[in-house]
């Protein structure tokens, strides 16, 4: 089928980048409630070339998702479902209801086929998220993941209590949880990354999971943990240790970079936030490669982060990645991606 989503994005790219994404969710949103998204976008032919995988206890259509970040609410499942996302990670969520920092907040380096984003956890909190998504979620046939973190003025002393809290709010609806402790955008978040505080996170996290399982069915809530790419080699294999003592469910590699070396001397490059996008494939490829050799071969990973095509999924796959997600991958190519990473064996 045709691909329309270049004439889509240029009018897209004309507007404010945060202004686009809600313009682009808004769309979606109407598209599929209309029942046309998928035919429109060839979600359903990506769809019907999948082969489903086995992970975590879970059945993923495919080995394709979306990452969180995108649809920060929740409000947008099943049209990220139709276009033929097979799992859909939403969030970051927070106890509380936050605006994220000040705008502007998003910017897009187009030279580079990257963003940097500076949102800063802006969702609706726990009690918004969840009624979005029994709005929005209610015909999606794949795997939501829900991304909780902690709120921005919570002190890293008291930091564990926010993802307990989350973590039991969203247990029902999850069918994983993915622990942020590696966003560069809530002042103080990365120093959770230490292996002593992610055995301390993970224990309590377990310990919490085992009462909620007596009270929801026997229901099995996978744990996992999202990770920086710019940790230096000890501090992956510190981190490696916990997760294998711990046995955490799986490990998405990576979130955005605070580096900046690729897209140096571009006008934006100064801009504070997170760098994601093609000049991020390196980076998260190697701490893939590192985690991997560290890991123990039945914990999975999650590829995250500067994958343009299947060719770079393909390459997260042979590194020892399970599954991927996109997220600035989408803003550039649109839902072709999808199409192409669908059909990854």
């Amino acid at each position: 089928m045709p691909d329309l989503y270049p004439i889509a994005r240029r009018v897209l790219f004309s507007l404010d980048a945060e202004r686009a994404h809600h313009v682009t969710l808004g769309g979606m949103k109407l598209a599929e409630q209309l029942r046309i998204l998928a035919a429109l976008t060839g979600g359903q032919a990506a769809q019907s070339k999948t082969t489903p995988v086995k992970l975590m206890g879970l059945e993923f259509p495919n080995r394709v998702g979306l990452a969180a970040g995108l649809d920060k609410s929740g409000a947008a499942v099943d049209a990220f479902g139709s276009i033929g996302c097979g799992h859909v990670e939403v969030g970051t969520v927070t106890p509380r209801p936050q605006p994220g920092n000040a705008a502007p907040r998003l910017f897009r380096l187009r030279e580079h086929e990257a963003i940097i984003n500076r949102m800063g956890f802006n969702n609706p909190g726990l009690e918004g998220m969840l009624m979005n998504l029994n709005k929005s979620a209610r015909r999606f046939r794949g795997i939501l993941g829900i991304n909780i973190g902690k709120n921005f003025d919570t002190p890293n002393e008291q930091a564990i209590d926010d993802y307990l809290t989350c973590f039991e709010a969203v247990y029902p609806k999850a069918d994983y949880v993915t622990a942020n402790l590696s966003s560069p955008n809530t002042k103080g978040l990365r120093d959770l990354q230490s292996g002593e505080t992610c055995r301390d996170l993970l224990e309590k996290l377990q310990q919490l999971r085992a009462k909620l399982s007596e009270t929801h069915g026997g229901k099995q809530v996978p744990i996992v943990i999202k990770i920086a790419p710019d940790l230096d080699r000890d501090a992956i294999s510190d981190l490696a240790a916990a997760f294998n003592e711990k046995r955490v469910d799986g490990v998405i590699t990576t979130n955005t970079t605070i580096e900046r070396e690729v897209v140096k001397g571009h006008a934006l490059a100064d801009e504070a936030g997170g760098l994601s996008g093609a000049p991020l494939r390196e980076q998260s490829l190697k701490i893939l490669e590192w985690l991997r050799a560290d890991l123990d071969d039945e914990i999975p990973i999650i590829a995250s982060g500067g994958m343009m095509d299947k060719a770079d999924a393909e390459e997260r796959l042979a590194a020892g990645a399970e599954l991927v997600q996109v997220y600035t991958g989408l803003v550039y190519r649109g839902p072709k991606l999808i199409r192409e990473m669908a059909t990854l064996a």
